[in-house]
């Protein structure tokens, strides 16, 4: 019993910053407003984090998990690349969308005042290639466009409605994403691979309201 009460305050202690990281950033949030927001004293925060390092590098960490997570369930047997690309993009949007430390965790990923080594965006830089690349194998990109121009712009668009969607989570929804797409794939693809991709390809969100995810390899 002990335990399972231990266990549910980090819980909360977990997303009462990543609510507070969201609202105010880093270098601006308090360990009172979090230990307060959780309904918990300042000690028994300490108990579970050292400092505000510790509880922020957590929240990353538990992003990083759910953000991975999101990625790998969107990329079904039998899609060819540009379908996992898609739907890995929905995928990521709809996790931002509706977790708060997801997007808590992403933002502190790229902040300079708080930096773990761990780097999501860079991290979806390298999806986008790898899968670009892979598309290429499987002939589906059209002719006349350079793929690092493809991954720079979709590099670029997508980065851009995380940032966005801070202020107006709009620009996350799933109707935002499939008019990014249906824009720029006549571009980039052959006319048969348009014909077997799916531009709304995307899994209504169902971990909301659950319990954050905890990281295994999450340092304190």
């Amino acid at each position: 019993m002990k335990q399972e009460r231990a266990v549910h305050t980090r819980q909360s202690l977990i997303r009462s910053a990543a609510e507070a990281f969201e609202r105010h950033g880093y270098v601006r949030t308090s360990l009172a407003e979090i230990s307060s927001s959780a309904g918990v004293s300042t000690g028994a925060l300490h108990f579970h984090f050292e400092n505000k390092a510790a509880i922020a590098s957590t929240v990353e960490a538990t992003a990083a998990v759910l953000l991975r997570r999101a990625a790998q369930a969107a990329q079904r047997p039998g899609m060819n690349a540009l379908q996992r690309l898609i739907s890995t993009s929905h995928a990521l949007a709809d996790q931002l969308r509706h977790d708060v430390v997801a997007r808590a965790g992403y933002r502190l990923s790229c902040e300079t005042p708080h930096r773990t080594g761990l780097e999501l965006r860079g991290e979806w830089h390298e999806c986008i290639q790898h899968l670009l690349a892979e598309a290429a194998d499987e002939n589906l990109l059209a002719d006349g466009v350079a793929r690092q121009d493809m991954i720079t712009s979709v590099t670029a668009a997508t980065t851009g409605f995380e940032v966005l969607g801070r202020a107006e989570p709009g620009w996350l929804s799933p109707a935002a994403l499939t008019r990014f797409w249906r824009l720029v794939l006549p571009r980039l693809a052959t006319a048969e691979a348009l014909a077997t991709v799916d531009l709304e390809s995307a899994k209504p969100h169902t971990a909301k309201g659950k319990e954050p995810v905890q990281p295994r390899t999450a340092q304190e």
